[in-house]
């Protein structure tokens, strides 16, 4: 018996090495295949970001009969991380608040995070000017204006409707920081048509226009993938000459998942979240966010869900927009890891969510605003009734559930600051009901 429970013993040690073996080396793929991605240039000078906690109480207040259900929230701004992050801090419900709002003053955080690969490949482009658009109060429109202006490009927004009578928001930005056409709706529904002909209009008979994707696809054929990503930004040999780029509306393309994956390797740092299990809440225009934070935590291998709220197109819409920008990610990595890595059938998918209070994408329902006074009033969180405070209603939700399985629920906040002056203007009544003296 001791010699047969013996063999048994080293039989299961080979297969218990034969396994550590096999993780080992998987993790060290994972790392190197990330490793390699994240070596390139970037917009922004570094991924860090705050995280602050949202804890839940029901406490006596003038809200305690509102849109939020009676409770009251408080911050911590210093929460425990890293080996802290997995001992519960309080009684009452809780949950961490990634503050990507707080990246710039006047870009949404998940715009600067699109942007944050996409820029500099304009730049190695030696681009001079980008053309896009979006709605009036759109915040890519803003954000492309800004940090262009920032790296000396010349933004061209094309931005859907009339001129408001007061420029304010992300239209104010857009203004001030680029060049602004306003376009009829009935032009504007044939975007490619209308980016196409207003980019060769700024290009000029001497200049160039290329849509970004090309831009992308020449210099990876040009090059190899390690050298042009730290190549300098050529200067253009005639000095008049215009490189026209042409990006699209919301910056949807496969670039823009690195940036949220530079995010998801600087969060998985073993002193701030780790490999820690975490629900991942997020709020869904295009659904390009939420497609990126998947992708970080299946390239390094990390125990995190990701929900998503959906809010601007159907489960049908974001599922096709989910498979086709991870197969635009295939074929842009061109790695032996990528297929493995994103192939695995234990993968769970992105998590598709309807918002706790459905409705057409761009209303806002009675109480919104007064629940986004409320969080502002108690944690000193802005968050806003068409994207932000949809993820925030889920978060707390989920704060409630998701504790009993030992996971933590971590919601990214994307901004949308300067939304609220244009939702102003267009919901008036909404915004004459904030309370007085809170």
């Amino acid at each position: 018996m001791p010699f047969s429970f013996g063999a048994k013993s080293a039989s299961a040690g080979a297969k218990s090495a034969s396994a550590a073996a096999g993780a080992s080396n998987l993790q060290f793929h994972e790392e190197e295949f990330v490793s390699k991605l994240l070596n390139r240039r970037w917009m922004l000078e570094k991924p860090d970001t705050k995280i602050h906690q949202i804890m839940l109480s029901k406490k006596q207040s003038q809200f305690v009969n509102g849109y939020l259900g009676g409770i009251h929230f408080s911050i911590n701004t210093n929460p425990g991380l890293g080996i802290r992050f997995i001992e519960p801090s309080c009684k009452d419900p809780s949950f961490y608040i990634v503050r990507d709002d707080l990246l710039h003053p006047l870009v949404n955080g998940n715009k600067a995070r699109k942007l944050d690969g996409l820029l500099p490949i304009v730049e190695e482009y030696s681009g001079t000017d980008v053309v896009t658009c979006g709605g009036c109060q759109s915040a890519h429109a803003a954000a492309v204006a800004v940090s262009c202006a920032e790296k000396g490009i010349t933004s061209h927004l094309l931005l859907r409707g009339e001129e408001p009578e007061i420029l304010t928001g992300y239209n104010l930005v857009s203004k001030m920081y680029g060049n602004v056409v306003y376009v009829p709706r009935s032009l504007y529904a044939k975007r490619e048509e209308m980016l196409t002909r207003h980019a060769n209009e700024v290009a000029g008979a001497n200049g160039s226009v290329s849509w970004f994707r090309d831009v992308l696809n020449s210099l990876a054929m040009s090059t190899s993938g390690a050298e042009y990503r730290h190549a300098e930004p050529d200067k253009v040999s005639e000095i008049h000459q215009r490189k026209v780029v042409v990006v699209n509306e919301g910056a949807g393309d496969v670039v823009a998942l690195l940036g949220v994956i530079r995010l998801v390797d600087y969060l998985s740092q073993s002193n701030i979240l780790g490999d820690r299990p975490c629900t991942f809440v997020v709020d869904a225009g295009t659904g390009t966010t939420a497609v990126g934070l998947r992708l970080g935590a299946l390239c390094l291998g990390l125990p995190w869900k990701v929900t998503a709220v959906m809010l601007a197109d159907t489960l049908e819409g974001y599922k096709m927009q989910e498979d086709s920008l991870i197969s635009d990610f295939k074929c842009f990595c061109d790695s032996i890891y990528a297929e493995p890595l994103l192939n695995d059938s234990n993968n769970e998918p992105i998590c598709w969510t309807h918002r706790i209070n459905p409705r057409k994408f761009g209303k806002v329902l009675d109480g919104e605003v007064n629940a986004c006074q409320q969080v502002a009033n108690q944690t000193g969180i802005l968050v806003d009734p068409i994207y932000t405070l949809a993820a925030w209603e889920l978060a707390m939700l989920l704060s409630q559930q998701e504790s009993e399985e030992g996971r933590n629920v971590v919601m990214l906040h994307t901004g949308g600051t300067l939304g609220m002056f244009g939702l102003a203007q267009r919901y008036k009544s909404h915004f004459r009901l904030l309370k007085d003296d809170i």
